[in-house]
């Protein structure tokens, strides 16, 4: 899945300014999150893409897993909650900067006990882990 792909190589300069990137938005998305219902969050951290689409649909998907792995990696090592749901919303607000095209997932398991799950998923394809496949979808944002 998408956590397991390394980032190509980046200079020191551009890693600090991706973790950079990470963290604010890691900040924003929690801020959104306690304001708003998710689906103005989403929306919020959406708009203003500031970067152009990429040119080939195939390079999407990829730097949608490469950003998937470092969001996953970066927040990991943040005090707070930096479970599925936000780090979805952190992940769909950079894939949205960066013109690709990206689907929020919420899923639900009843049994044994209730849980839910949060994913983003790139042109059909998770860039999160979408859990171990028992996870009905509830919704996509």
């Amino acid at each position: 899945m998408g956590e397991r792909l390394p980032p190509r190589s980046l200079s020191l300069a551009e890693r600090a300014r991706l973790a950079g990137e990470v963290v604010a938005t890691y900040a924003r998305a929690r801020r959104e999150l306690r304001r708003t219902p998710i689906e103005s969050a989403i929306a919020s951290l959406r708009a203003d893409p500031s970067l152009p689409p990429p040119a080939d649909p195939g390079e999407g998907l990829e730097e949608a897993r490469r950003l998937g792995w470092v969001v996953a990696r970066t927040l990991r090592l943040l005090p707070g909650d930096t479970r599925c749901l936000t780090r979805s919303l952190v992940l769909t607000r950079l894939l949205a900067r960066r013109g690709i095209a990206a689907k929020l997932v919420i899923g639900a398991r009843p049994e044994p006990e209730f849980y839910a799950h949060a994913w983003v998923e790139c042109e059909g394809e998770p860039v999160l882990s979408a859990g171990d496949g028992s996870f009905g979808r509830l919704v996509e944002l």
